[in-house]
């Protein structure tokens, strides 16, 4: 799908108004809608105000202390990182230093904290020294799968500060498409069409989104995916993931399959004070054809860099959400 970038005029934009609500509980939604906005303006102004390195620190701070205060979303982090130990501690990359699961929610929440300062800093445009300090690490898997000319699927997910990726990536090498849902709040949808439709980026949205990724492929163009998240049952299978089922698209695997394109894993981290995006080499669809096998093996590559990075995935969402307790 074509989008143009919102231009920009260096000072902060306003954030876009609800619509207008036509029942009682699209009121109560805009009610909060307008709430949620105002809350972000008040934690924008000193974001935009403070320097870069001070306002994360204090966004780690801030994560810190909703550790502390949201006892419900805290208790629910921990319960997914407690069953997913076992199996994400037999993976290579493992370390048993990560600590308990305790210990890696408040780093989660922490590593949340900053990457909400680092999105406000992106929107408002203040993004130049984040993206300039992105790293593109093993960069040539890529080269080499875009040499084929079938186009390039990147498999990633919600790690470290995701939104930064396709900007990094855009920026020190050329621009992707991200296949995207739309949000609930279409004003939401708005502002992250103009957070993420810049350095060349464009954003896919899931419905009806096949034609448009067979035409960018077709192109010899990137396509980036986030996996990670639960699908429903008519769009996916069930496929195992840290041990457990969960609701798993299996789009890249047949679109791999039908257009030839390279399914290249790579994925955000942070290191210190900067950002890495690492890539990986091209999986292989499995021989059998097996679009269900095939993304078993997409998964095992989300899987194992959880293990090596556990407290930069984003562990606060369901991933196994809908899926009966075995």
């Amino acid at each position: 799908m074509s989008m143009e970038s919102p231009e920009h005029n260096g000072g902060p934009a306003a954030p876009p108004s609800a619509p207008p609500p036509t029942s009682f509980k699209e009121t109560v939604r805009a009610i909060k809608w307008r709430l949620g906005l105002l809350l972000v303006a008040l934690v924008s102004l000193p974001v935009l105000v403070l320097p870069r390195r001070l306002a994360v620190g204090l966004g780690a701070l801030g994560g810190r202390l909703a550790f502390l205060l949201l006892g419900r979303l805290r208790r629910k982090t921990v319960e997914h990182l407690r069953i997913a130990l076992p199996a994400m501690s037999s993976m290579e990359g493992w370390n048993p230093a990560a600590g308990t699961p305790e210990e890696i929610a408040r780093r989660t929440f922490a590593n949340m904290g900053r990457t909400a300062v680092e999105v406000i800093k992106l929107y408002f445009g203040q993004e130049q020294g984040l993206v300039d300090r992105t790293e593109l690490r093993g960069l040539e898997h890529y080269l080499r799968a875009k040499e084929r000319g079938k186009g390039v699927i990147f498999i990633t997910g919600h790690f470290d500060n995701w939104e930064l990726v396709a900007h990094g990536f855009g920026t020190h090498a050329e621009g992707l498409a991200v296949v995207a849902r739309r949000q609930k709040f279409e004003p939401m949808t708005r502002l992250l069409e103009r957070l993420r439709n810049r350095h060349g980026n464009s954003i896919i949205y899931a419905d009806g989104a096949a034609r448009q990724i067979f035409f960018r492929l077709r192109k010899n163009g990137a396509i980036a995916l986030l996996m990670d998240q639960a699908v429903a049952s008519s769009e996916g299978e069930l496929v195992e993931f840290l041990g457990r089922k969960a609701w798993t698209t299996t789009m890249p695997a047949l679109m791999a399959a039908k257009t030839g394109a390279a399914l290249v894993p790579g994925f955000g981290h942070r290191e210190g004070d900067r950002h890495v995006v690492e890539f990986f080499p091209e999986i292989a669809p499995d021989p059998s054809g097996d679009p269900v096998a095939t993304t078993r093996l997409l998964n095992r590559a989300i899987e194992q860099n959880i293990a090596r990075y556990p407290d930069q995935w984003l562990w606060v969402y369901n991933r196994w959400k809908r899926v009966p307790k075995e």
